[in-house]
């Protein structure tokens, strides 16, 4: 599934084609996505101004006077810009944004497990983004905030970081990574560990994170980026995926098993 770094990559493709452009209409061809497609959402974007695209946790939200277009890649989905003449849709071409200009603004789904929402500009928060924690590329996100919000918990550290309500974000690739090199074994428990490990972990975060959004991403099975181009953070990977080989920094096999429900890998002697 697309994660923070993806989906900020998609963000920056997209922005310079789209910001200030005007949608002409939009065209709907399968609305049984994660959720169904709103009816209205032609009438209700046709003529508008996206002004800006933002992002929230793994989110995108296209900004316009009237409201906003919230829309989730899934676990397959993608956003392509696509210039006049527009070819005709393929397969799993879902929904298209006809723009004044003549492109397009294409979504691509196979699995069909994203979904587009409308939020009226006096809309209360959905409920997809009510209750997300902090970005952890903001200067609000620190290693206080997570040692605060551990105290008391007796799961993984690993499950810990992964919780939306915590810090958003922080996939199961990226949080094996950043737990290497904050040199904290996943098993730990969350509510046991330091304010000064913590405060390496934050960081490590930050770190991992802008290091794959440079790389554009990691493509593991699906994730493409706007232009159609794989993500490369997946060559820079440390220890994700890399079960037996041996640790980068000594050389001790790196060890996987099931934390959180999710693959997880780490060095039992580099982290602790």
């Amino acid at each position: 599934m697309p994660e923070l770094p993806e989906v900020e990559t998609t963000r920056r493709g997209i922005l310079p084609h789209v910001a200030g452009a005007r949608v002409e209409r939009v065209v709907v061809r399968e609305s049984r996505l994660r959720w169904p497609v709103p009816d209205r959402l032609g009438e209700v974007l046709a003529g508008q101004c996206i002004r800006t695209v933002d992002r929230r946790a793994k989110y995108l939200l296209f900004r316009t006077d009237a409201g906003s277009l919230l829309l989730h890649l899934g676990m397959s989905g993608s956003l392509q810009v696509v210039p006049p003449p527009v070819p005709p849709p393929q397969r799993h071409d879902h929904v298209d944004l006809l723009l004044e200009s003549g492109a397009c603004l294409r979504y691509t789904d196979p699995r069909r497990f994203g979904s587009l929402h409308w939020l009226p500009l006096d809309a209360p928060p959905h409920p997809l983004l009510a209750h997300l924690g902090p970005e952890p590329l903001d200067a609000a996100f620190n290693g206080e905030l997570l040692f605060r919000r551990s105290r008391g918990r007796r799961g993984t550290v690993k499950g810990f970081v992964m919780d939306g309500r915590i810090v958003v974000g922080v996939g199961n690739i990226y949080a094996s990574e950043a737990l290497f090199l904050a040199g904290i074994n996943p098993v730990r428990a969350a509510g046991r560990i330091s304010l000064p490990r913590y405060r390496r972990l934050a960081l490590a975060i930050r770190q991992v994170l802008e290091s794959a959004i440079a790389a554009g991403g990691t493509t593991l099975r699906d994730f493409v980026g706007v232009g159609g181009q794989p993500g490369y953070f997946r060559q820079q990977l440390r220890v994700y995926g890399r079960a037996t080989e041996p640790c980068p920094t000594c050389n001790t096999a790196i060890r996987q098993r099931v934390i959180a429900q999710r693959a997880s890998y780490y060095c039992p002697a580099c982290q602790r």
